[in-house]
């Protein structure tokens, strides 16, 4: 039973901050736009559209958390965004609130 509780918490924590757990998978490894969505789907079981996904990526990066730059590779081209400075600090904020938020009760 706790795993099927674990599948759904990490899918609400997922849908709900969205922008911090790409923030998160970026922070790994700079990425395009159908290997974040991959990511996403693999790691928290959220599928997440095309529609959803490139407007948060240029929100993301209109506010300086991401950069991107465009990359040819096998005949394509691809824009690889990449975690900023300013990204990184909004995501180890989070974790301070988070830890802050779990260690409180």
């Amino acid at each position: 039973m706790a795993e099927t509780f674990r599948k759904e918490i990490v899918q609400r924590i997922t849908k709900n901050l969205l922008d911090i757990q790409m923030l998160r998978l970026i922070q790994t490894q700079p990425m395009w736009g159908y290997k974040i969505k991959k990511q996403v789907e693999a790691k928290f079981g959220v599928r997440l559209r095309h529609g959803a996904l490139y407007p948060l990526l240029n929100n993301l990066e209109r506010k300086g958390f991401l950069t991107s730059e465009k990359q040819r590779q096998g005949g394509r081209t691809r824009k690889v965004y990449t975690i900023t400075r300013k990204g990184i600090q909004y995501v180890e904020a989070y974790n301070s609130i988070l830890k802050e938020q779990l260690e409180g009760f």
